[in-house]
């Protein structure tokens, strides 16, 4: 239960995290650029403490391959925050937010494609409820043209759903670091990849409710979020993971209509229904159903 509720919490709190960015008052590049630097410093303190306190009888040789793994993977995740801010910028939480976790569908299609995984009819139809759903919570029938629903920021988001389920992918061919040292990894690469497209002006005029929410953002919504989704992810069953992960678009949506008074019309909730409907697909739990069960004499 314990487990359970750490990451119930974790997902919560991300939960907030498009709230507290539209306080901060910086652009994307610079608030992930932040990010990236609370994160490396918390969770690199919480690393070399933990390694210091751990004796391990045999050193473990990890691949250098691992570490290339590590960087590309960091690198797909450093432009999906970047996008997935930008979204946030041009668009209601809620309409971003909804785009953004499509993707576990684009998981499932890219596997599709690189890992040749076979795609269920079932699969497929989840998928077109998806599209269907972003369409709708886009707000495609306000526009009387395509270049016009595009301009509206839907492009950011998906964007950033895309490299977050790349982000996933390469994720998978990491198997001996530990998932605590490769985000520290990926954060300090964010640190480098980004100083140089930083506008050090945008940090000139900020207040001091404007650094609380940077402060927030940073050491609370990246670095703290993540050291308690990566203590309990492993103690966790994937369905349970499964079901867990919804606490964070809700919340993200429940704080944009009440606190920011985000009102979405009958099409966009439409949307958001289909969205939840589609991502809430599994292959696993497709193949269980397809399984003939077996029963056993006594």
């Amino acid at each position: 239960m314990y487990t359970k509720l750490k990451f119930a919490i974790s997902m919560a709190i991300f939960g907030s995290v498009g709230l507290f960015s539209e306080k901060t008052g910086l652009h994307s590049i610079e608030l992930v650029f932040v990010r990236c630097l609370c994160a490396s410093i918390l969770l690199g303190t919480i690393w070399g403490v933990s390694t210091l306190k751990t004796q391990q009888p045999k050193k473990v040789s990890i691949p250098r391959e691992e570490y290339l793994l590590a960087l590309l993977c960091g690198v797909f995740l450093i432009v999906n925050w970047v996008f997935f801010f930008r979204s946030l910028e041009v668009m209601p939480i809620t309409v971003a937010v909804s785009i953004y976790h499509l993707a576990p569908v684009i998981v499932l299609l890219l596997g599709s494609v690189i890992f040749k995984e076979k795609i269920t009819t079932m699969g497929l139809v989840f998928f077109f409820i998806c599209f269907v759903g972003t369409l709708l919570v886009g707000g495609i029938h306000q526009y009387t043209t395509m270049t016009g629903f595009l301009s509206t920021g839907v492009l950011w988001a998906f964007a950033a759903a895309f490299f977050y389920a790349l982000t996933s992918i390469t994720g998978k061919g990491i198997q001996m670091l530990s998932p605590l040292l490769t985000t520290v990894i990926q954060t300090s690469l964010g640190i480098f990849l980004l100083i140089p497209l930083v506008d050090w002006s945008n940090f000139m005029h900020l207040t001091i409710e404007n650094w609380f929410y940077i402060l927030v953002t940073g050491f609370i919504h990246t670095g703290f979020v993540f050291y308690l989704f990566f203590s309990s992810l492993r103690e966790l069953k994937a369905q349970t993971i499964a079901i867990l992960v919804f606490v964070d678009p809700v919340i993200a949506i429940l704080l944009d209509v009440t606190i920011l008074n985000y009102r979405p019309d009958v099409y966009q909730l439409l949307g958001i229904f289909l969205v939840f409907v589609g991502i809430s697909y599994s292959p696993k739990k497709e193949r269980n159903l397809e399984k003939p069960k077996v029963i056993r004499s006594n």
